[in-house]
C-alpha cells in the first residue's frame, strides 16, 4: 500500500489554490446541510487542513497575501455599506457603544487576569486590549441577509473601529514604555501622524475619486482604482503607526457616497471579496489554530476558558446595556453581541507585538500559554459569533417581512428604457437602477426603435449590439433585463405600442447630451408620445456620472400634490437620492413641501431632504444661479388639461436652453388617469388595483391638508 502521507503537506501553489477553491465551494454546502453558518465551516476547514490538523496544506505566502486582503476587504465593505446619514444622526450612540464594547471587556480582563491567571499588570493590560478589540468576522452574514444598514449592524461596525483604535493606542503606549519612547514627544508625534493620516485621506481621496469616475467609465479601471485607494489607505495607516484595517475602513467610509449600494461597481466589489479573499482569510485564520494544545495538560484549558468567557461576556454586557440605553429591541442586542464578540485580526496583531517585548533576558511579555490561549480563543469566539449573528439576522429578517405589507401586489413598477444613443444608454440604465425597488426584484425593459427604411437591417444590428451591452451592465448589478429591437414608421408610436405590450409602468428616456431641447422635440415628439399614453415619462440629460452628483434639486409646480402620479415621481426621486447618498432639495409651495416632508419621514426617514418655498414657476432663473456642475435639476411638469398644468411650461424649453445649458437635468411628466380632472375631484383610474391605491392616496392627501383639492 503506497504511503500517502509523503505527498503532504502540499507545497505546489497550483494544488494549494485548487484545494482552497474546493474548500470555498464545498464548505457552504456541507455547513448548510448541518445548519451551521458558512463562516464557521471556513475556519474549521482551515483547522483540519492546516499544520495542526491533518497537515494537508502548507501555509505559504499566498495565505499571508490573500488573508491580509480578505481582512482589509471585510473592513472596507463595512465602511462602504454603512448608512452615513444614520451615522451622523446617531454619532453619540456610536461613541457610547464604542466605549462600552471596548471598556467593559478591558476592565473585566485587567482586574481579573492577575488574580485568576497570575499575570503581571503589564501582561494583563495587553490581554485587556486584546479582549477590548474585535474583528467583524461575521459581517458577511449581515451582508448576505441585506442588513448592512440596520441600526444594530451600523452601531457594531462603528464601535468596532472605536474599540480597535483605543486598543491600538494602549498597545502603542505599552510598546513605547518598553523601548523608552513613552515621553511627551512620542505621543505628540503619534498624534500628529494620526491627524496627518486622516487629513490626507479626507482631502485627497474624494477629489481624486470624483476626477477619475468622471473621466473613466470602464468597469475594470474603476474596480482597480477602488482597490488601489483601499490599499493606499491601509499602507498609510501602517506608516502612521496604526493597523492597516483602520485605513481600509476609513477608505470605505470616504468612498461610501461614490459607490451606490445598487451599482454594478458595488456588485463587483462584493462578489470578488465574498467569493475569494474573505474565505481565504477565514481559512488562513483556521490554519493558525492548534487545538491539540488543549490536551497537553497544564493550565492552558483554564486560560482558554477564561479568555472565551471574558471575550463573550464583556461584549454581550456592552451590547445589551447599549440596547437598553438606546431603547432598541432585544433582537438588535443579539445582533450587536454576535457581530462584536469575534476576535481574529486585531488579536493576532496585538499578540505579535507582545511577543517582541522582552521583560527580562529570554522572557517575553507574551508567553506560550497566552499565545496558544489567544489563538484557540479566536476559534471559539468566531464560531460563537457566527452562530449568534446568523440566528439574530434570520430573526430580524423574519420580523421585517411580517411587518411589511405585500408590496408586490400594490406596486406595478415596470420601467421601460427607450435607448438609441450608446453614449446615453448606460446613464439611463444607472438612473433606472437607482430608481427601481430592489425588493420587488423586477427586471427592466430596454427598447430600441428602428425606422422602417432602407437602413433598417444595419440599424437593427446596431440596436441589438447596444441592447446586449446594456444587458451585460445590468447583469453586473444583478438586474434582469428584457430587450426588444422594434421596427416602426414613427418613434413615438413604436414606444407606445411596446409600452402597452410589456404592460410597463413608466418610461425613462434620454435627451441627447450634445443638443439642447428643441421646440420640435418638446412639441411634436413629446405631444405624440403623450397621446394614448397617460403614464409617467422621465427625460434625462446627464452631463457627468450619476454617482458623482452631490445634490438633486426638484422644482415642483403648485397643486402638483393633487396629481394622480404625485407619489410615484416622489418615491422614485427620493429613492435615487438615498441610493446616491446625496441631498435632495424641494422647491415648492409651503403646503406641498409639508406633504412631501410627511411622506419622506414615513417612507424614507434617512433621506437628506431639504425644503425651500417657491411661490411661482417664474423663479426658474433664480434657481439656476445656485446650480453647480455636480447638481441635478429636476422639473416636475404636467400635461395640458391637468390640475397642475400652467402656461409657463410652454416657456420651459427656452428657459432650460438659456439658464441651464450644460447642466444635468431631468424632466418629469407624472402619471395621469383619464383625460381631464374635475374641478373638485381627481380623475378616477380604470383598473381595480389602481383604484384601491389611488383611493388610499386621495384619503391621505385629504387627511394631511384637511381640505379638498381645488383647480
Amino acid at each position: 500500500m503506497p504511503d500517502i502521507a509523503r505527498y503532504f503537506p502540499i507545497t505546489d501553489p497550483t494544488l494549494i489554490f485548487f484545494v482552497v477553491l474546493c474548500i470555498i465551494l464545498f464548505a457552504p454546502i456541507i455547513m448548510g446541510k448541518l445548519r451551521i453558518p458558512h463562516i464557521v465551516g471556513m475556519v474549521l476547514a482551515g483547522v483540519l487542513v492546516g499544520e495542526y490538523g491533518f497537515d494537508i496544506l502548507k501555509r505559504d505566502d499566498s495565505f499571508e497575501l490573500f488573508g491580509k486582503v480578505g481582512m482589509y476587504y471585510i473592513m472596507f465593505l463595512a465602511g462602504l455599506e454603512m448608512d452615513m446619514e444614520s451615522m451622523k444622526k446617531s454619532k453619540n450612540h456610536f461613541l457610547i457603544f464604542g466605549l462600552l464594547t471596548a471598556g467593559l471587556p478591558f476592565l473585566i480582563t485587567y482586574l481579573t487576569a492577575p488574580w485568576l491567571l497570575g499575570y503581571s499588570p503589564t501582561a494583563s493590560l495587553l490581554l485587556g486590549c486584546i479582549m477590548a478589540s474585535n474583528t467583524l468576522v461575521a459581517y458577511p452574514i449581515v451582508s448576505r441577509y441585506g442588513l448592512q444598514q440596520h441600526p444594530a449592524a451600523a452601531l457594531s461596525v462603528g464601535s468596532t473601529m472605536i474599540a480597535l483604535f483605543l486598543s491600538l493606542t494602549v498597545i502603542a503606549a505599552i510598546s513605547g514604555s518598553f523601548s523608552g519612547n513613552s515621553s511627551l514627544g512620542f505621543w505628540l508625534l503619534f498624534l500628529a501622524k494620526i491627524i496627518a493620516f486622516c487629513a490626507a485621506l479626507i482631502l485627497f481621496i474624494p477629489r481624486i475619486t470624483r476626477w477619475f469616475l468622471h473621466r473613466y467609465s470602464d468597469a475594470v479601471m474603476q474596480f482597480i482604482f477602488v482597490m488601489a485607494a483601499m490599499f493606499f489607505s491601509a499602507a498609510l495607516a501602517e506608516v502612521a503607526g496604526l493597523e492597516g484595517i483602520l485605513g481600509a475602513f476609513l477608505s470605505g467610509l470616504i468612498l461610501n457616497r461614490y459607490i451606490p449600494s445598487l451599482s454594478p461597481l458595488m456588485n463587483r466589489i462584493e462578489f470578488i471579496g465574498n467569493a475569494l479573499f474573505i474565505p481565504y482569510f477565514l481559512i488562513g485564520v483556521g490554519m493558525l489554530i492548534n487545538v491539540r494544545v488543549l490536551f497537553h495538560g497544564g493550565n492552558i484549558v483554564w486560560v482558554v476558558l477564561f479568555m472565551v468567557a471574558i471575550g463573550i461576556l464583556g461584549k454581550a454586557l456592552a451590547a445589551y446595556l447599549a440596547c437598553m440605553l438606546f431603547k432598541m429591541p432585544l433582537s438588535s442586542g443579539h445582533l450587536m453581541c454576535g457581530l462584536t464578540s469575534a476576535h481574529a485580526a486585531g488579536a493576532i496583531a496585538m499578540v505579535m507585538v507582545g511577543m517582541r517585548l522582552e521583560v527580562s533576558p529570554g522572557h517575553y511579555l507574551v508567553d506560550n500559554n497566552m499565545l496558544n490561549g489567544v489563538v484557540i480563543m479566536i476559534l471559539f469566539t468566531c464560531i460563537i459569533s457566527s452562530i449568534i449573528t446568523e440566528r439574530s439576522a434570520k430573526r430580524l429578517v423574519l420580523q421585517s417581512k411580517a411587518s411589511q405589507t405585500d408590496t408586490k401586489k400594490q406596486d406595478d413598477e415596470k420601467i421601460m428604457l427607450p435607448v438609441k444613443y450608446p453614449e446615453l444608454a448606460e446613464g439611463l440604465l444607472n438612473v433606472a437602477i437607482m430608481m427601481r425597488n430592489p425588493k420587488l426584484n423586477r427586471g427592466l425593459i430596454a427598447l430600441n426603435i428602428v425606422y422602417d427604411d432602407d437602413h433598417r437591417q444595419e440599424n437593427q444590428k446596431q440596436g441589438r449590439q447596444l441592447l446586449e451591452q446594456l444587458v451585460k451592465t445590468a447583469s453586473a448589478a444583478d438586474v434582469r433585463m428584457q430587450t426588444q429591437v422594434r421596427v416602426a414608421a414613427n418613434i413615438a408610436n413604436g414606444i407606445k405600442h411596446a409600452f402597452k405590450e410589456y404592460d410597463a409602468s413608466e418610461i425613462i428616456m434620454g435627451l441627447h447630451i450634445h443638443k439642447e431641447i428643441s421646440p420640435k422635440f418638446w412639441g411634436e415628439f413629446a405631444q405624440s408620445l403623450y397621446n394614448g399614453l397617460n403614464r409617467q415619462i422621465i427625460f434625462v440629460r446627464l452631463k457627468q456620472p450619476l454617482n458623482t452628483l452631490r445634490c438633486i434639486k426638484v422644482a415642483v409646480p403648485s397643486r402638483a400634490e393633487f396629481e394622480a402620479g404625485f407619489t410615484r415621481w416622489l418615491e422614485r426621486l427620493v429613492r435615487m437620492a438615498n441610493n446616491l447618498d446625496c441631498r435632495i432639495v424641494f422647491y415648492a409651495r409651503h403646503d406641498c413641501n409639508q406633504l412631501i416632508d410627511d411622506y419622506i419621514r414615513r417612507k424614507h426617514p434617512s433621506a437628506r431632504s431639504e425644503f425651500e418655498t417657491m411661490e411661482h414657476w417664474n423663479e426658474m432663473p433664480r434657481l439656476a444661479n445656485h446650480m453647480n456642475d455636480d447638481h441635478l435639476m429636476v422639473f416636475v411638469t404636467s400635461r395640458k388639461g391637468n390640475i397642475s398644468y400652467k402656461t409657463a411650461f410652454e416657456k420651459l424649453p427656452r428657459e432650460i436652453e438659456q439658464f441651464y445649458s450644460g447642466k444635468s437635468l431631468m424632466i418629469v411628466f407624472p402619471d395621469q388617469y383619464g383625460d381631464r380632472m374635475d374641478s373638485m375631484t381627481f380623475a378616477e383610474p380604470q383598473h381595480k388595483e389602481e383604484k384601491s391605491a389611488y383611493k388610499e392616496f386621495i384619503d391621505w392627501v385629504h387627511r394631511f391638508t384637511r381640505r379638498r383639492p381645488s383647480a
